[in-house]
Formats: structure tokens, sequence, C-alpha cells
């Protein structure tokens, strides 16, 4: 071998002078190229050499020249920007260099394809040329996709020089190590200059020895092959392994590759195979960066790379098979019947289903594909297409709109599967066909179209400076571009309509484009993308379908949406004629004998598993194995027999002929085909359904056009899965319920790993896996919604809480409140309104409960939270709705507090905190925007849980952070609310609007406000101005004076002749005879006193037929004033913050705040039990109960009796109007029969109480307000109380009176609780809310103790250790002691 000078080429300037690359000659002349193979090799100065050998081959065609000199000049101009890191930087620049890479390789494409169809005699020398150019091209490309100088990129892939000798062996030379008189003869490097530095892991060359059949000597030849997805899981494991330290990967001209700059570093310790490295590119990489996925092509002896012919594609199927799976030794069956033109068959002729055993004899393919392992199929109106074990797409069919072959001319028919090069750079694992376009599946992710645009089907991005009109038609004939996704989706699945194409995102997303019935109507400037449908969004969908005019979705919980053109009942229904909006597709509960192996479905709830649509027609398949079918069956297309149905917009049942389980379906236009469990293939005609292959262990199916069918069984008769689709998959998304724990469950995996290696590492652990993992989880809202289990969430929940150190936890805070942020970002402008869309949003809750952790930081801005509470508030109310059925119907009732309530109450909590620093300014959280938001999705949980349901609790639903606010700034915001408009409390948010958030203390300090504020402007208003004295007289107190022993009388008698302004001012109680000053003791000495007379139940007002309590006496009509007077004591209580010992049932205090009543409040606990009953009893109740619409009961001796309607005495109690018996006695019991004192009573209380915010309490909040806690914790009032004087909690006296307390009887705890405070109730919130003092009153003395019982204080002489003497003391004063003196 020589050496040359780099092209090899003399000349002139007169004749062109040389290019760089060899090429020598006149433009417009034929010219000559001295071609080589040409090795490029890097020294350590950054420099090259070359080494070539030569032949020369003539070039006819000037233009074909001037094109690879112009893409070879353009290539150099770009390989320069890339050089650049200015242009490299920006991402115009960046987005530039990927464009003209693009247009680029499409030129190089073209012009391979023109060259094989030429079949010129120098297409040798041409495709060597070519061959190189592609090199260099994806060198550029690899460094532009890395954001790298081209020269790092050159210098890291350098590679081992493979050249041929003259004898034509092979020489290898050494890695770096250079040959002088190459180096002496290189030419300079210029913009134009052919040399090209060749990528290491895409362009190696592997060496084959074969034995020539003519001489028997053994041949050496060159084969250039991709890197093949197959052979990567062998390689891989040789990797991981340790069985190779280097990889040789095959793919261009020849290197070997290490495994860390295959694989990289990182992924030397994990499990990914090369594919799932592959898969794994940066987002910036864009799929025509990836490496050419085209297959083999051979190298002649002579060194010289031939074109790729179909002969080297079956070659393919044998040559290195050390390095394949045995899933590929194999080659499946594919059958093909239907229009021959359309089909997957090897000629033009019509393939017609003929009898059973002869069926399958017909329809097996004999072609060129009949040596292929065929992976997926596809069938349209026009076209057909299939896809191989290696990624290589055939296609075949009528070139309708360039749908076949873009390249092809428009009409062309392609009457045999041919191979469609033009993607050969893209490994395709499934292919769709539609009316005139085609979308395929990359292993990447990544989905391309092509053919026609006209409706937008393609998804393609658009010039949005263009202006369209509402008539707007895109282009044809357009070439496999990209769809545009957005950033960071990749595809799963695709389906092409008519004129519209779905993808399935790899998270369970749906994307749309085309026609406005099923991708919805677009503006101008996003017409043609492909966007997610609104009303699907959050759906984990698993499964697409496209028909004509009609589309389909399948849950991973087994629910069907059907939308589009409803033409025949195809959508289930029979109106609307148009479904914009996907809706669950129902069975009718109408019986249905259409046909013996038919029957109409009696439920909604059907699982679905899979779901194809036809021209009119939409087969669904059920998890238990039967078909739901429905639509147009003019030729038996839904399985039944034309004859017995011609349509049906009814869902219909179809089960298996001979009792079998089916488990896919395809649909073409008037057709259908049907797979089964044991791998059989039924297919429609118009006497039903036909068994077309039996035992052929069918794997995929295909249906479109008319007739159009493709089959791929097992070429070993086995029912075996497609291991090759599993490998080319491009991620493993979850299909069913049953495995919706997949995520969950590699965030728990990650969690005990990384506490495994925390316990064993002093080093802290930062939990990246965790967080990264809870990110991916929390960013897609459709996998979030497979979280059926709430206990399961909450177990991991707990487990992140206890993750490893500060930093970890830190770090999985950071990655959850990004992940919330995303995943709720997703779903705004939505709309939510199914049962699996929602569901995420009571699961995002939980994750809020990151703040009890208080080392770390989360979310301290709001904006997560502030973004969940929005995108809840704005679904629309079937969403509500179907939130509702989900939180009260999954969610136990430990877990709805636990997991809904508690997480948004601390974060309330977080964002109403403030702060004063040192110059008295008040600090408020940032995050202080989010509580109206928060308050209003606690509004709705509480309606849930409490009003409505059992689930929750009132108390579990007080929040410390608002019960703390300033008692002055509540009232405020409690004095705007109730002066505000109706318009203005619509506009404003009112934090006292939303009572059911503050603690029963806090709304009793509220009302004490309000009445202070009262008693202080009714003093004013009495005011009075002494003008002898220049003085002021106000009075500002209600005085009350009495006497002991006639306590009641007079009290009655002052309260008749007081001015009711007088009722409001402070109430002022003082003793006959004695001298105590009335700072509260007094006064609450007073109602206990008066309750003990007023509220006796044989006082003649009160129904002795309750026990003890205290309910109107409807037979007491001569006393209404006594009522009345009641009424006022009764609000003088409350309005003065004193309890009284009244013992009235619940329904009173609902009465009072305006609350409906029903059965549970009636007062007599055996009529609640008998009427329960009555309502409850299973049988016939009119002859058991023998009850009628009349009430009887005894007044003064005598039986009274009353109809509760007209004529009910002749009226019986049946089943039928029980409820309405019930609803009457109730309203009589608690309405009707006390009406006249009801109202006497609540006129006394509004006397005093009008206008109070009584209406902030529930009924059992109100009730401790009157009557105080029953319950006496006097632990807790001893952790409460103070000492002064001397006094501590160690002092002997101390102690020994917490003794007496401890030891003394309940009856005696209770005196001793009404001589230290003047009242036998604790107030609300129990004794450890109650302040309470006991003072030293001297030295050890015979002297009682004594107390203030205004001020909650006892007086204890300091009798030392003596405990006999303190008890007896002590007793005596609380068992003999009554009065008030003064000191």
């Amino acid at each position: 071998m020589s050496s040359g000078n780099g092209g090899g080429a003399a000349g002139d300037a007169s004749s062109g002078g040389s290019n760089g690359d060899g090429i020598t000659g006149n433009r417009n002349a034929t010219v000559r190229i001295q071609s080589s193979t040409t090795v490029i090799q890097s020294d350590h100065d950054g420099g090259i050499s070359v080494r070539s050998t030569h032949s020369s081959v003539e070039i006819s065609s000037a233009a074909d020249e001037a094109e690879m000199l112009s893409i070879q000049n353009t290539l150099e101009q770009v390989a320069t920007a890339q050089n650049s890191p200015h242009t490299t930087r920006t991402r115009a620049g960046f987005n530039s260099i990927g464009d003209a890479l693009g247009n680029l390789r499409t030129r190089l494409h073209h012009h391979a394809h023109r060259q094989r169809s030429s079949g010129s005699s120098t297409s040798g020398s041409r495709n060597n040329w070519i061959h190189r150019l592609s090199a260099r091209l994806h060198v550029v490309d690899a460094a532009h996709s890395s954001r790298m100088p081209l020269h790092v990129m050159e210098s890291r892939r350098s590679v081992p020089a493979l050249r041929l000798d003259p004898t034509g062996g092979v020489a290898q030379e050494e890695e770096g190590k250079e040959d002088p008189a190459s180096a002496r003869s290189a030419p300079p490097l210029h913009a134009s200059a052919s040399i090209f530095r060749v990528d290491a892991r895409e362009t190696a060359h592997y060496e084959e020895h074969r034995v020539d059949e003519s001489t028997g000597r053994p041949t050496l030849q060159h084969r250039r092959s991709s890197v093949l997805f197959a052979s990567r899981i062998v390689a891989n494991r040789s990797i991981m392994e340790g069985t190779s330290n280097v990889l040789l990967a095959t793919g261009g001209d020849g290197a070997n590759t290490s495994r860390r700059d295959l694989l990289g570093a990182s992924a030397l310790n994990s499990a990914e195979s090369l594919r799932d490295f592959e898969m794994h590119l940066h987002p910036s990489v864009k799929r025509r960066m990836l490496s050419p996925i085209s297959d083999s092509s051979r190298i002649s002896e002579t060194g010289t790379a031939s074109a790729t012919t179909e002969e080297d594609f079956k070659m393919d199927e044998t040559i290195d098979q050390s390095v394949e799976k045995k899933a590929e030794d194999t080659n499946n069956k594919l059958y093909s019947w239907g229009r021959g033109e359309q089909s997957l068959h090897d000629d033009a002729d019509d393939r017609i289903l003929k009898e059973e055993a002869s069926a399958g004899d017909v329809m097996q393919v004999s072609s060129r594909l009949e040596t292929k392992s065929i992976l997926a199929v596809a069938a349209g109106q026009h076209h057909a297409a299939c896809v191989t074990s290696r990624g290589t797409l055939y296609v075949a069919g009528k070139n309708v709109h360039g749908c076949v072959d873009p390249n092809a001319k428009e009409g062309e028919v392609i009457a045999r599967p041919t191979l469609l090069d033009c993607i050969s750079h893209v490994r395709v694992v499934q292919v769709s066909c539609g009316y005139d376009h085609t979308a395929v599946l990359s292993s990447n992710g990544s989905v391309l179209t092509w053919g026609s645009n006209v409706y937008g089907q393609l998804g393609h991005r658009v010039n949005n400076n263009q202006e369209r009109d509402a008539d707007y038609k895109g282009p044809t004939n357009c070439r496999p571009t990209g769809m545009a996704l957005g950033k960071g989706r990749k595809a799963s699945s695709v389906a092409c309509g008519t004129h519209y194409t779905l993808v399935l995102t790899q998270h369970m997303s749906l994307l749309a484009c085309g026609i406005p019935a099923i991708a919805g109507h677009r503006d101008a400037s996003k017409w043609g993308m492909a966007e997610e449908i609104p009303s699907l969004v959050g759906l984990p969908l698993a499964k697409i379908a496209a028909g004509d005019g009609h589309a389909a979705v399948v849950t991973a919980h087994g629910t069907a949406f059907v939308w589009g053109e409803n033409r025949s009942g195809c959508l289930g229904r029979d109106y609307p004629k148009t479904l914009t909006l996907p809706v669950p597709i129902k069975a009718s509960s109408d019986s249905f004998g259409a046909g013996s192996n038919s029957r109409s479905m009696v439920s909604d709830d059907i699982a679905i598993q899979h779901a194809a649509c036809g021209l009119e027609h939409t087969v669904l398949v059920t998890k238990s194995g039967e078909l739901l079918v429905c639509g147009s069956n003019c030729r038996g297309q839904l399985g039944i027999a034309a004859s017995e149905l011609q349509s049906t917009s009814k869902v219909v049942q179809v089960q298996h002929p001979t009792g079998g389980k089916f488990v896919s379906a395809e649909a073409g236009n008037y057709h259908s085909l049907v797979l089964d469990s044991a791998g059989d293939l039924w297919a429609t005609n118009p006497s039903g359904l036909q068994c077309i292959l039996k035992g052929k262990s069918v794997l995929a199916i295909a249906a479109g056009g008319d007739g159009n069918c493709a089959a791929i069984a097992s070429a070993r008769g086995g029912s075996e899965t497609l291991l090759l689709q599993r490998q080319f998959s491009c991620s493993a998304f979850i299909e069913y319920p049953e495995d919706t724990a997949t995520m969950l469950d590699a965030v728990d995996d990650s969690l005990v790993e990384m506490e495994a290696d925390y316990m064993k590492s002093n080093q802290p652990h930062y939990g990246g896996e965790v967080a990264e993992n809870l990110e991916e989880l929390l960013q897609h809202p459709p996998v979030m919604n497979l979280i059926l289990n709430p206990m399961k969430l909450e177990t991991l929940f707990e487990k992140i809480l206890r993750a490893g150190d500060v930093a970890a936890r830190q770090m999985i805070a950071t990655s959850i409140q990004r992940g919330l942020k995303t995943g709720l970002e997703s779903l705004r402008g939505s709309r939510m309104i199914y049962p699996e869309a929602v569901r995420c949003l009571l699961s995002y809750i939980k994750f809020f409960d990151m703040r009890r952790d208080e080392d770390v930081s989360f979310d301290e801005r709001g904006e997560a939270i502030y973004l969940f509470c929005d995108t809840i508030l704005g679904i629309p109310f079937e969403g509500y709705r179907a939130l509702h059925d989900f939180a009260t119907n999954v969610y136990p009732k430990q877990l709805f507090v636990k997991m809904l309530v508690k997480p948004l109450l601390l974060t309330l909590n977080a964002c109403t905190k403030s702060s004063i620093d040192e110059n008295e300014v008040q600090h408020f959280s940032p995050s202080r925007r989010a509580v109206p938001v928060i308050v209003a999705v606690l509004s709705w949980l509480y309606a849930m849980g409490v009003e409505e349901g059992d689930l929750a609790s009132p108390a579990d639903f007080y929040s410390d952070g608002v019960s703390q606010i300033d008692t002055e700034s509540l009232f405020e915001d409690l004095y705007r609310m109730k002066k505000a408009s109706p318009h203005e409390k619509s506009k404003n948010f009112y934090l006292c609007a939303h009572p059911f958030l503050l603690s029963p203390g806090c709304k009793r300090n509220l009302l004490q406000m309000e009445s202070q504020i009262e008693m202080f402007k009714q003093m004013m208003g009495d005011a009075q101005f002494s003008a002898s004295t220049n003085e002021v007289k106000v009075d500002p107190f209600f005085d009350l004076e009495i006497e002991r022993e006639h306590l009641v009388e007079q009290t009655l008698e002052k309260i008749k002749e007081v001015d009711p302004k007088d009722l409001r001012k402070r109430l002022k109680v003082a003793f006959k005879g004695e001298e105590g000053l009335d700072a509260g003791g007094v006064t609450k000495e007073f109602f206990q006193l008066l309750s003990e007379e007023l509220f006796d139940v044989h006082s003649g007002l009160w129904s002795t037929k309750y026990g003890d309590l205290n309910w109107f006496n409807a037979d007491n009509t001569w006393d209404d004033k006594g009522f009345e007077l009641i009424g006022v004591l009764f609000g003088l209580a409350l309005y003065n913050s004193t309890l009284l010992d009244v013992r009235f049932p619940l329904a009173v205090y609902r009465k009072i705040l305006g609350l409906p009543l029903g059965l549970e409040d009636v007062p007599d606990e055996e009529l609640r039990r008998g009427l329960k009953q009555l309502l409850d009893y299973e049988d016939e109740v009119e002859d058991i109960f023998c009850l009628s619409f009349e009430v009887t009961w005894m007044e003064m001796g005598e039986e009274r009796r009353l109809e509760l309607k007209t004529d009910g005495a002749n009226i019986p109690v049946t089943n039928e109007n029980r409820e309405e018996y019930v609803l009457r006695y109730v309203s009589w019991v608690l309405v009707d029969s006390v009406a006249t004192q009801w109202d006497a009573f609540q006129t006394g209380v509004m006397r005093v109480m009008e206008d109070s915010s009584l209406d902030l309490f529930l009924p059992e909040e109100l009730e401790l307000l009157v009557v105080g806690t029953p319950e006496l914790d006097f632990e807790a009032l001893e952790a409460n109380t103070r000492y002064e004087g001397g006094f501590d909690k160690d002092s002997e006296v101390v102690k020994n009176f917490w003794k007496f307390v401890k030891e003394a009887s309940p009856e005696t705890q209770v005196k001793l609780l009404k001589f230290a405070t003047a009242s036998t109730k604790a107030p609300i919130g129990g004794l450890g809310k109650m302040d309470f003092l006991i003072q030293r009153a001297g030295p050890d003395s015979p002297n009682l103790p004594t107390s203030h019982t205004c001020f909650n204080t006892l007086l204890l002489p300091d009798y030392g250790s003596d405990y006999e003497k303190l008890a007896n003391l002590l007793g005596r004063a609380i068992l003999e002691c009554e009065g008030f003196g003064l000191e």
C-alpha cells in the first residue's frame, strides 16, 4: 500500500484544481475521482495523518459532483461553527447547528438513494465518498449533541487504523502510531477538505473470513454493521459481569471502544442495558443525532463499499449469531391477506379468506419477509407496513400523498414490501397507518410521521409567523419528521386514524393532532401541534385506538373513553352525533337478544383491557375475555350475524364461540380481527365470527382499510410472547392496577438501600436515588393516579421522614417540592371530571406533611401549596363529585384525618406564623398568600368529613396557627366581616367566616371581646354631663342586689323592671348583708345558685319525661313570661362569660343557632330508639307496628290525640310512608309541641344576645361555653397552677394539698372547685386551661383556708408538713363556708 497526499490529486487552477478530497477536473466535464480507503489518526498535538489507497473512477454527472461538493463544504462550515464556543453556547446557535445537520443528513441520504437507483458503474467509489461524508457527519453530530467542541470529540474518538495492503490483506496500525510518510505528505486541513475523523462507536469494521466456493481459499470481507440493539443485551452482560474489558461496537469504519467510553462511568455500577443507556440521552440530543440504524452492507474484496441491497439485509439475519438473542434465531411467521396492492404479501393479487383448513396456507407470506423476524405490523386504507426485529421498516401499498415512501411518485403502487431506507437511522419498534399518513415509534421514544399533513395529523412543528385562516390546509408528501411531543416526553405507543394521530406517552398521557373532532380546536399558532386533550389529562391511560372519525382510550383501571363522530352509534349512545369531549362508554341495561352468542350488559363498570375502532364500529375486549361491541354491523363486523343486527348504539356483549377468552382486537372499515388466549385468530364475516388461524400461536394482529389484515405467528408453534418487543420497548409503563405499586416500590427500595448504607457508614448519605424517584413519581399525575391504597402511601411517607441524615432529607424535601410543582403545573387548563383523573390530588396532600420534619426547609414561599389548592378549587363540579366519592369511600376514618386534613393544617399553621423584631415590627410568613386557598380546601374537607359523614370530628380541624393569632386581629377580621355587604363578602377573604378552624377557647375570647365592646358602647350611650360639676357621669353596671333567701323571686322581679339597654351592661351582683365586692366571683356564685332552683325539673317549667334533662314542658301554657325570663338569665350568663348548671339536650343549642333538627336530636331515648327500629325494619311494618299518622299523650290526667296530617288517624304507617311518619313525629316533638314555650325562651335570650356572634360556635361548643367541661382533670390543674407568697411546687403544704385533692372523693373535688372558683365545672379546654393560684396566707395558724373566687385564688396558711391539720381545716372550709366577706 502506498501513501498518498490526502487526495492523490494533481491539477491546476484551469482544470479546477484539487478540492482536497481527491477530486480533479472541470466542473462541466467528465471528471475523475481518485478514491481511496482513507484512515485518519490523531497525533498528540491535535494534528492528523492520512493514509490512502487510490483507485480512479469516472463521474459522468456534473450535477452530482456539485451536490456532493456542496454537502462537503457545508459540513465543514458547520464543523467550524461547532468548534466555536460563541456559537454553541447560545440556544439559537445550538438550534441552528442542529437544523443544519438535519438538512445535511437529508441531502446526503437522498443523494445516496439516487446513486443506488441509477445503477451507475461509478457507484462503488461514489458510495465510498458518501460513506466518508456520513462518518464525518456523525462525528460532528455527536459533538453537537454533547455540547462540546468538535476537536474534543475527535480526540476522544481516536481509532486504530485499518488499511488494506496491496495484496488484499489487512494491516492494522497501532493506535496513536503515525506513519512518517503519510505525515509528511498530509495536506493542510481546510474548509473543503475531505478528511474525516471516524466515529469510534458508530463506524466500526469487523472482519469475517469466508471460503470462496470457486477456489476453496479463505477470503476476507469487511462489513459495515450498525450497533444493533439485539446484540447490546449480550454485550452489556459481558461488560457488567466483567468478562470483557473492551467492547467492540460495530457500526461504521472500525474501532474498539472501552466500556467506560460507551456506557459512561455512572452506568458501570447499574444494571442498565446498552439499550437503556441509548434511551437516556440528554434532552438536547435530538432524534436525528442518534446512531444510524441501517442494516448491513458488504465491502467488496477490493475494499470498496458497495450499495446497500436487499440481499445485504437477508445476510444480516445470519451474521454475527454470537451476539444475537436466541429469540431472533427463529423468525416469526407473517400472514397477510386483503387487497394485493395494499397488503404485505409479495404480489398484487387479492387474497380472499377461504376455508379454515387452507386459509393459513393462502395467507402466509412467501416473500422477502419470510426470512425476517417480524416485530409489529400495521394496515391502513391504502398501505401496510411491518417492523423487523432489527428495527427496520418495510412498506407496501399505494403511495397516496407520500404515505408509503415520500421519495416515490405520487400514487405509485409499491406492490412488494420494500425497505424504507429514508428512516434507516431510526430503530423502529412500532408502526401505524392512517388514510394517507404513517407514523412510527422509535426505540428512544420519539415518533416520526410522514405523508399528508392536510389536517395537521403529522404533528410537525409549524411556523408561527404564517397566517392561517379557518380553512387552512397543510401540505402533502411530507418527509419523515419527528413529532413535537413536548419537553421531556417520550412515546410508548402511536395510533393513526384516518386524518389524525394519537400518541400515548411513557407516563400514560395522551397527545392528539389532526381533525378538530378528535384533537380539538386549536389556535392558529398551534395548528397541527400534538397536544393533550383537557378532559383526559391526569387519567392513567394504558391503551389507545384510532378509527375513521372516532377514537378510544383505555385506562389502567379498565375504563374506556370514546369521542369523535358517533356514526351508527359507534360511541355506544344514540346522540349526539359528535362528541368532542371523551366520555366513558357505558353498557346498556336493556335486554338484547340478537343472536345466540350475544347478550346485553347490565353493568357500567366492565373492566376493559383493549380497544379497536373501525369505520363506524367499536370493539372492546374485557379483562374477563369477552367482547363489547357497538356501532354498524352491516357486514357482521361486530361478530354478530348481519341478518340479526344491522347496527346498535347500545353496547352488546359477544362471547367466545367455543367458551375461550379474547385478549385483543383490531378493526378495519367493515371487518374486525379478534385474538384469543390460545393464540387462535378470529375474523368477522356476515355470518358472525369465524376462526381463520387455528393452532398457529398468533402473537400480534393488524386490520385496516377494506379487508386488509396481517398477523404475526410464532414460528415454533408455541404461545410465547414477543420477547423482542419487550427488548425494544421504550420503557415498561404500567398497564393494570395490580402492577401500580411499581414506582412506590422503587421509592421504597431506594429508601431501604439508603438506610442500609447510612447505617454502615459514618459518612452522610444524600439520598439522591430516593429524591429522583420521588420527583419522577410526583411530576406525573397519571402515574400518581395509579395509587389505589392510601395506606401504602402513608407507610412510605413515614419512612421518608426517617430517611438518612438531615442532608438526605433536605434533598428529598427539595425533590418533593419540585415534583409537586411540576405535576400540578401539568394539570393547568385541564378538565378533571373523572374519578381516575382526580385521585392524584388526594395523594398529593400527604406530601405536604413534609413540614413535620422541622430540620428541613420545605415550600417556604408557599408556591407548591398555593398551586395545589388552586388546582383543586379550579376543577369542575364533576371533578368535585368524583373526588368526594373517592375520599369518602377509599380513605378510612383514621387515614382521612391523618392524610388529608393534618398536612393542610400543618401547612396553614406555617403560613399564619408571624414574628416581631426588636423594632416591634411584625413580619408575616412569605407563604401567607396561600392562606385563603388552603382554608377553602379545608372547608370542603370539613363539609365532607364532619357535616356529611363521620370521617372526622370538629376537633380534628382546629388550627393552632389560626387560634394563636392575637384576639385583637381576629376580632378586627370578625368586625369587618359582619359589616361587609354580601358583595364585599364574595370578593374578600375573612378568616372568621370559617369558624371551624377556631378552637372553642379562641371563639370564647372573641365573644368576650365582643361583649366588652358592647358593654362599653352601652355605658357611653348612657353618659350624662353635669354642668354643675363639669363632669361626665357614667353608670357602667347593671346592678342586681338581692337576698339569698329570695334569690329567684327577686331576680325575676328585677329583670321585669329593668330597661332592655341595661341588660347589655356589665352585670354586678351583690348579696344583701354581705360585704364582698363583685369582681366576677359573686356573679359566678349567683348563677350557680340560680341554676340549682331555676332549672329544677320539678319547677313545672320542664318536662319530667326525660329524667334530669331540661326540656320544655309542653303542658305549661300559663307561664310564658317565666320562659322569657329564663331566656334572659341564660343570655346574661353567656354575655357575662359565666357558667350555668343547666342540662339542656343538644337540640336546644341547635335551635338557638338555627340549625336543622333530626331524629338523633329527640331527647327521649326510648322514643328515638323505637323510631329508628321502624326505619330499619326490613319486612312489612304495617302489621307489626300497627301505627297511624296520629300522636297520643297524657295532659293533666287526660289522653290527648293529634293527627300528624289530615285524616292521619285513618292512614296506616307502611314501608312506603314510614320516613314521612318519622319526619312528622320528630317535627312535632322538637318544634310544634313546644312552639309557645320555645318562642318565649328565645325572645329572652335575644334580648341580651342580639347581634352577637353565636354563629361562630357549633352546638357542642356552645354547650361547653354555657355549662363548661364536666370532666375535671386535677392533674392538669396542678400542672397549670401558679404559686405566690413564698410557696412553690416543692413546699410541704403544697404537696399535702395536692395529696388531699387526689385522695378526695369526686363530690369533695367538685365542692373544692366551687369553693375556690365559685363553679362546679371546668371552662372550655378543661382545668388545664384555667388560671389557678395558691397563695400563702401567713404562717401556721388554726385559721381556715379562704379564696378569691373572682380570681380563682386559694389562700392557704402555711400548715407545714402536718397533713392531718390541712385535711381537717380544708375539709371544713369547703363544706361549711358560704357567703362573701371583705378583707
